[in-house]
């Protein structure tokens, strides 16, 4: 069944398959972080989805580890099921992340010297690999579901290590995020809202004084009718 299905699918189509929808995945996602400008009207609305996507990166994270226990202790099924676990976080986490970028846009990190610094480079190396991960994952479980266990392990040994790293660094970005930027997001909305309460719903009227009737004409009295 096996040398069926390595026989009858060609792995360079499909990988140039996967290069191409990659390519155009994050093609859009570039947009959708520095081109997108989200709406006004979301704002302050959603704000559990960077919680959100935290969450699914830390789970992605431990499923990936329990994963690679397995099939140290040569447990092939429960790898296999870590793995698409795995892979159905980090699925779930792509969709919650373009949804928070659509409706909030870009967060911009407010810190500044040294913590920035840090900051940026774990943002970039983040992005960065994150580009390079989303093929290479697809190719290896291409690899891995028709059978081609070779190429499967060898991909694997880059993979493995660049998809971790996203998944750890997207949870440290959102604490650092939470640690500056979310404060400043949550006191301006505080503030925002405390001003729309305070300030006043009708719309004032200019009042001027009655003008008098002109009963008199310039020099004397107004005529008899």
């Amino acid at each position: 069944m096996v040398g069926m299905e390595q026989t009858e699918i060609n792995p360079r189509p499909v990988v140039g398959v996967i290069i191409v929808v990659s390519g155009l995945a994050v093609s859009f996602l570039l947009w959708l972080l520095y081109v997108h400008h989200a709406s006004a009207d979301f704002a302050g609305r959603w704000m559990f989805l960077p919680a959100l996507n935290a969450l699914l990166n830390g789970l992605c994270a431990i499923a990936l580890c329990v994963g690679l226990y397995f099939i140290k202790h040569h447990n092939k099924e429960a790898h296999r099921t870590s793995m698409l676990l795995a892979f159905a976080f980090s699925s779930v986490f792509l969709m919650s992340y373009i949804v928070n970028h659509a409706l909030h846009g870009d967060t911009i990190f407010p810190g500044h010297g040294p913590v920035r610094t840090l900051y940026l480079s774990i943002l970039a190396s983040h992005v960065i690999l994150s580009i390079v991960a989303l093929p290479m994952v697809l190719t290896t479980f291409f690899f891995s579901l028709t059978g081609r266990f070779a190429m499967h392990r060898r991909i694997a040994r880059v993979t493995f290590p660049i998809w971790l790293y996203v998944s750890i660094t997207g949870v440290v970005v959102f604490v650092f995020l939470k640690a500056y930027a979310y404060p400043e997001i949550i006191h301006r909305k505080i503030q925002a809202n405390w001003m729309a309460k305070s300030w006043p719903t009708w719309t004032p009227r200019l009042c001027f004084p009655p003008r008098k009737s002109r009963s008199r004409v310039a020099g004397g009295r107004a005529p008899r009718q």
